[in-house]
């Protein structure tokens, strides 16, 4: 079966992939592509819909970010988005200039063409999100002006005979208050699309996938205990049974007791029929870190590492051609797509070495969003307490230390951790959270404990809320909540005399720490 599908081409805005986010909400399948996916590629994709997304740039400057004109002769629904729409304006003979006055955040839109389908049951003054220093002062000649702001009076132009349209605002952030209805209207009434992406026939089809894809082979997953490998190794599982080995390598950097809880959760005795194989291999990655404190180079460690332990295992078990990671989209976003920014390397996509002896690495779940994923978990049948497992990277506690790591330092952020997270879940917060945890800042200050003067780390507690994990927003826990945790942390974990709580969001930062 093939899925309808939406192409999102990246001109480098910061909401690009929450574009495609958006879209698959409408139960229709989005990619991200680089914008410099050839013009007979996207023909040969034969999408229902094309959205051309925000940017940094001017398309006026010099080196700006273009594409062929063609793409709006296609006779294929296209949404400009802020750069987007500026970009079409400029392409097809419109006039975009610097802005007398920058919009940056909320606006209120008025909708100046009720008849736009786009617009199709938006009131007709709404909150927008704006972003930008450029605007559209002239449309191309065929187009219409459908909506504006007080400073920004081409807010959207369409030429719905050609099926063009073009926002300068942001539909797909959730401040503009009725973006997902003028998606869905796009998507779904202007593209035609039915909405046939679902997980019911993803998890069909890719099972299918693997079992050609492996035949007779033999399978390694790796398996965290969290949800993505889980949900891996469970569509695997389906696929080829016991030609299926998990291993679950403990590399030191877990949080507090959860190598022993993984065991218990997969492990013999646990109900799941698997291969099942613990490695204990601490010492290896400490050795491997010892002295390391860049960021970047320390994922990349810890990726080839996992490889490295991959690899043993399945020299022990005997002719395993497959590996199978539980990679997700935006694990592969943010490694980097086509020459995107890497904003940095997951340990199992840009982290992986320039070697690996296997066959094949298979990524099952590569396509999907991490709410994507907890679907297909509970339509596969996983329980509730896998599949809403709180979020937990790969390198582990490793990007959760800031600076060298060291199994002093991972002590230190393991038992604070442990605090953070039992004070939350005793105040009834933990189940609003996204994600939340402690981790071990690089600053050391002076502090006072009893008579004597300590000069001790500097923790930082994170909470986040968020639905898809390509944004998010601090969490505003409870006062009493972060002064309970702060005052055990200090107490009860030697060699902390700080705590802070992080109250950025993402963007600008990320949801861990490096």
């Amino acid at each position: 079966m093939t899925n309808e599908l939406v192409l999102v081409l990246d001109f480098g805005g910061q909401y690009n992939q929450l574009i495609a986010r958006r879209v698959r909400e409408c139960d229709v399948y989005c990619e991200v592509h680089p914008h410099t996916l050839p013009l007979d590629e996207i023909r040969a994709k034969n999408p229902k819909g094309i959205i051309l997304t925000g940017g940094p740039q001017s398309v006026y400057g010099e080196g700006a970010l273009s594409y062929d004109a063609g793409l709006f002769s296609l006779g294929v629904p296209v949404l400009g988005i802020c750069y987007g729409s500026q970009l079409m304006a400029h392409a097809l003979g419109g006039e975009v200039k610097a802005a007398e006055t920058s919009e940056y955040g909320r606006a209120e839109l008025e909708i100046t063409a009720a008849s736009s389908r786009l617009f199709a049951g938006v009131n007709n003054k709404t909150v927008v999100w704006m972003s930008h220093t450029d605007r559209i002062t002239r449309v191309p000649e065929g187009f219409t002006t459908t909506a504006k702001t007080a400073d920004c009076p081409i807010a959207a132009f369409e030429n719905a005979e050609r099926g063009l349209y073009a926002t300068q605002f942001h539909p797909e952030v959730m401040h503009t208050a009725e973006g997902q209805k003028m998606l869905r209207n796009f998507v779904r009434d202007i593209c035609g699309c039915k909405g046939d992406w679902t997980m019911g026939p993803f998890i069909e089809n890719t099972v299918a996938a693997l079992r050609e894809k492996i035949g007779s082979g033999r399978a390694l997953c790796a398996l965290s205990g969290g949800v993505d490998s889980s949900v891996a190794a469970a569509l695997l599982s389906k696929a080829i049974g016991k030609q299926l080995t998990c291993v679950f390598v403990d590399h030191g950097l877990l949080r507090k007791n959860e190598g022993d809880e993984v065991e218990a959760a997969f492990g013999p005795g646990s109900g799941f029929d698997l291969n099942f194989v613990r490695v204990n291999a601490g010492e290896q990655f400490f050795a491997k870190l010892k002295g390391v404190t860049e960021p970047e180079q320390k994922r990349k460690i810890i990726g080839e590492e996992f490889i490295r332990v991959f690899e043993a295992e399945a020299k022990k078990i005997g002719a395993v051609d497959y590996l199978v990671q539980g990679t997700i989209y935006p694990d592969v976003i943010e490694s980097g797509l086509g020459k995107a920014a890497v904003i940095k390397s997951h340990h199992n996509v840009g982290g992986l070495p320039d070697y690996v002896d296997f066959k094949e690495i298979v990524e099952p779940l590569r396509l999907l969003f991490k709410d994507e994923v907890r679907k297909a978990g509970r339509a596969l049948g996983l329980p509730e307490n896998i599949v809403n497992r709180q979020p937990f990277p790969g390198p582990g506690l490793g990007i959760r230390i800031i600076g060298e790591v060291t199994p002093e330092k991972v002590k230190l952020v393991q038992d604070a951790d442990a605090i953070y997270r039992e004070e939350v879940a005793n105040a009834g917060a933990d189940k609003e959270l996204a994600q939340y945890f402690a981790a071990l800042t690089n600053m050391r200050s002076v502090g006072v404990m009893g008579d004597g003067r300590t000069y001790d780390y500097a923790v930082a507690l994170r909470a986040v809320l968020t639905s898809d994990f390509m944004t998010a927003e601090p969490a505003r826990l409870p006062w009493d909540v972060l002064a309970k945790a702060a005052s055990r942390i200090v107490n009860e974990v030697k060699g902390v005399n700080r705590v802070l709580y992080d109250c950025t969001g993402k963007p600008p930062a990320t949801i861990e720490f490096e």
